[in-house]
């Protein structure tokens, strides 16, 4: 009996597969947000040598590709402008896959650790601010549409993830990423148009985890034989080198975006100068390549003030400094800072309450960039130059629009002497761009740091409220 029954299973699992339908991955599924006005890219399996009919309502038009030897097909239709009418797509390979529910507009891919993987309910002692005002608000924002990758590493290439597109609600809402929730929303207001978010990212993971093998071969020392790979780094698989780029990332390549947004550095505070802004170039082309285009706008977050081993050491500095190199190196792309984005009482918090403010600021990058509102103020205040007249230091800085906000006296400001002892100093504005400081512990400075710490907060802000950026004038 036993027999049997394996036989019929068996026969019946024949006759299935000879009748397989086409198979798409997951995240091309209902409810999914399509970009507009776009070749945009669809893509599956079924048997080879298969035809498969496609037919858009959007279209009059029909199509049709043929699965190659492996099963695998690959088609691009053009999109629709944005639009709240809901649309649809079915690939016919004898038997009918219909995608439903579909909106076009506007795919973000959201990527990085755990301050973009950190939901809008927060977690365990870390809370999201604003989350009971966008729970209540959640019911008009209904053309966000997010689509979560599934956390998942591996040593091999996944091609597909349990994944699936949900339209923000109070009840969808809490799970979704807040930093990725607050750009789509600010996007989502100011367009007036469906927004989707692809989110794949993996608390604690390095760079060196979203990069290729190949990536990682060429540009590291790091092994990827997982052997290997487990005895150097242990439990800590978010370490992996392209691990979570094989499980996580890869079953999104090839999804038609608008750009990427990244949160990510935190694993990497103490890496060699000049190794992560190496690094950032390498993902950012690597991650242009996947997605088909060598344009595609990169924003993303330098890390936050943390305590990490010292409040007063410097690893986390060296790190942010990486970053803003790093934006100065790739086209195309832009910094978030978020120095003036840690409560006073968030030295033991890696993951500050105020991702609203963080994903503002990416969103504000995004439509002046690439959605044409020019009169956006969206660049920090940065370091220009120095002069030293006796036991007073002055600082010329940039990017201050109409000047300081607020004005006055300044906080965050440090000087050092050849002994390469930093004080902090009494700092106070002069004019729309100039700052001037001095310490009675210093009588002869030479060198200026601002925030140039692992957890140091300051105040200097242009008239935009933008902050500036942490950085020293020496090289100690």
């Amino acid at each position: 009996m036993y027999k049997k029954i394996i036989l019929l299973f068996s026969l019946a699992a024949l006759v299935m597969a000879g009748r397989a339908a086409v198979r798409l991955p997951h995240v091309i599924g209902d409810g999914m947000i399509i970009q507009q006005n776009s070749d945009v890219h669809f893509w599956g399996w079924a048997k080879p040598g298969k035809v498969i009919k496609v037919k858009a309502s959007w279209t009059k038009d029909k199509q049709t590709v043929t699965a190659d030897q492996s099963g695998r097909w690959s088609i691009k239709v053009h999109s629709p402008k944005a639009g709240f009418t809901p649309l649809s797509i079915t690939f016919n390979d004898g038997d009918r896959v219909t995608v439903n529910n579909i909106l076009s507009g506007e795919v973000w891919l959201c990527g990085g650790q755990s301050n973009m993987e950190m939901p809008m309910e927060g977690w365990d002692t870390c809370p999201t601010k604003g989350y009971n005002d966008e729970m209540l608000a959640a019911g008009r924002h209904g053309g966000i549409h997010v689509c979560t990758i599934p956390r998942v590493w591996s040593d091999t290439i996944h091609t597909d993830a349990d994944c699936s597109w949900k339209a923000v609600s109070a009840a969808t809402l809490g799970e979704a990423s807040a930093t990725a929730y607050y750009f789509a929303r600010t996007l989502y207001e100011t367009l007036n148009i469906p927004v989707g978010i692809i989110v794949a990212c993996r608390g604690g993971s390095s760079i060196e985890a979203w990069l290729t093998p190949e990536n990682v071969k060429a540009n590291t020392d790091l092994p990827l034989e997982i052997g290997a790979v487990k005895k150097r780094f242990g439990n800590w698989d978010s370490g992996y080198p392209a691990c979570w780029y094989r499980g996580t990332l890869y079953p999104t390549i090839g999804y038609t975006v608008k750009g990427f947004i990244y949160y990510q550095g935190c694993s990497n505070v103490g890496s060699p100068v000049g190794y992560y802004s190496k690094l950032m170039k390498v993902l950012v082309d690597q991650w242009r390549k996947d997605f088909g285009s060598d344009k595609l706008p990169f924003y993303f977050v330098q890390i936050a003030p943390y305590i990490y081993s010292n409040v007063n050491d410097i690893p986390a500095a060296l790190l942010r400094d990486e970053q803003y190199k790093a934006s100065k190196m790739i086209s195309n792309c832009g910094m978030v800072c978020t120095e003036d984005l840690v409560y006073p009482w968030e030295t033991h918090n890696i993951h500050p309450a105020q991702k609203d403010k963080v994903g503002q600021r990416l969103a504000t990058l995004a439509l002046k960039h690439d959605y044409g509102y020019s009169a956006l103020l969206t660049e920090n205040a940065e370091y220009e130059s120095m002069s030293i007249s006796h036991d007073t230091v002055t600082i010329h800085l940039r990017n201050m629009y109409r000047g300081f906000y607020p004005t006055g006296r300044m906080t965050g400001f440090e000087v050092a002497g050849d002994d390469k002892a930093f004080h902090d100093a009494e700092a106070w504005t002069v004019g729309k761009n100039v700052v001037q400081m001095r310490c009675a512990a210093v009588k002869n400075p030479v060198a200026v740091r601002y925030c140039f710490r692992n957890f140091k907060l300051g105040d200097v802000h242009n008239s935009a409220g933008l902050p500036l950026v942490p950085f020293r004038t020496d090289n100690w």
